[in-house]
């Protein structure tokens, strides 16, 4: 099964640079999530991978760049578009014509139509198809030469819930499978459940790289809720040892800086009751927006009363964490 190795991807558009210095690699055997705001160089990226792009640096499946592999889509399958299709061919016809190119047999077609299904409607012309429709085909194409990498940008826009289901059980087979599934998506919520590790990027440059539970720890978001009537002398000793406490509407205390077992431990010293002491861990929405706030490429005031015009959203919340390169 084959790695997907990318090393030194960059790619300029006139003056901007859209992809500059990027490096990371997939592993065989996971789904590895593609995220990073609007513009932040996601597609270029997979586009360069593929040697769609001209531009710098080189990618390699299994030691291979992909304009070196014969019958390309017995190795790596790709989706890019929703809705690349000749529009007066059926979708059955749409996938012969990619199969008899790289030399797989027309019963693979049907096949493919019917883990996306599309079985019913393989006579139909795609270009009546809905979004999701076109995406199932625009997968059963990726699938097409039973390949080892996939690499998918935003396969799930147009799903609706039970076919992002669908999508989501999908890939999780094909990577227990021992393939490589580089997927990109917005739908972060989804890709928590999808996603073993993740790439992270804000203005073409790497931000984050590796399994989603530590990207996650990485959050400020995580923290210690703690309820206790003798707060105050215990908010005080956390404090001295550096611990920050704040206080909730709801009446209980958010505390950063300090595990549960330490605030215990602490609690026990000062014979402090505990009501409650829990851990609250950020979700991935949470973590992503706090890495990437400062890399985002389209910053929108509501109302447009937040910021002067070509404000850069330093007065955003949403644009003041973090989200520094690293």
């Amino acid at each position: 099964m084959a790695t997907i190795e990318a090393v030194g991807l960059a790619k300029r558009y006139g003056s901007k640079q859209a992809v500059e210095g990027l490096s990371f690699r997939v592993d065989p055997g996971s789904v590895t999530g593609f995220l990073g705001p609007n513009g932040s160089g996601k597609s270029t990226t997979m586009r360069l991978m593929l040697g769609l792009d001209n531009g710098e640096g080189s990618t390699t499946f299994d030691g291979q760049p992909f304009r070196s592999l014969r019958d390309p889509m017995r190795h790596v399958g790709a989706l890019l578009e929703a809705k690349p299709f000749h529009p007066t061919r059926s979708a059955r016809n749409h996938l012969r014509l990619l199969a008899v190119s790289n030399d797989i047999a027309d019963l693979r077609c049907d096949e493919v139509l019917e883990m996306v299904g599309l079985t019913s409607v393989a006579k139909g012309k795609p270009k009546k198809f809905s979004l999701g429709m076109g995406q199932r085909l625009g997968i059963a194409a990726a699938l097409l030469g039973d390949p080892h990498t996939l690499i998918l940008d935003e396969p799930a826009n147009g799903l609706d819930p039970q076919g992002i289901q669908w999508l989501r059980s999908l890939l999780k087979q094909l990577a227990g499978e021992g393939r490589s599934v580089f997927v990109s998506s917005h739908l972060l919520a989804e890709m928590a459940l999808m996603a073993d590790r993740l790439v992270v990027i804000g203005r073409g440059r790497l931000i984050a790289s590796g399994p989603v539970e530590d990207f996650i720890k990485s959050s400020r978001n995580n923290a210690i809720v703690l309820r206790s009537p003798d707060i105050e002398r215990l908010g005080s000793a956390l404090a001295e040892r550096g611990a920050s406490v704040q206080g909730q509407a709801d009446g209980s205390f958010v505390v950063t800086g300090m595990d549960r077992q330490q605030i215990g431990d602490i609690a026990h010293e000062l014979h402090a009751r505990l009501h409650e002491l829990s851990s609250r861990e950020a979700t991935l929405e949470e973590a992503f927006l706090e890495a990437t706030g400062m890399s985002e490429e389209y910053v929108g005031h509501p109302g447009g009363l937040s910021g002067p015009p070509g404000s850069d959203g330093a007065d955003n919340p949403a644009t003041m964490t973090t989200g520094q390169t690293r």
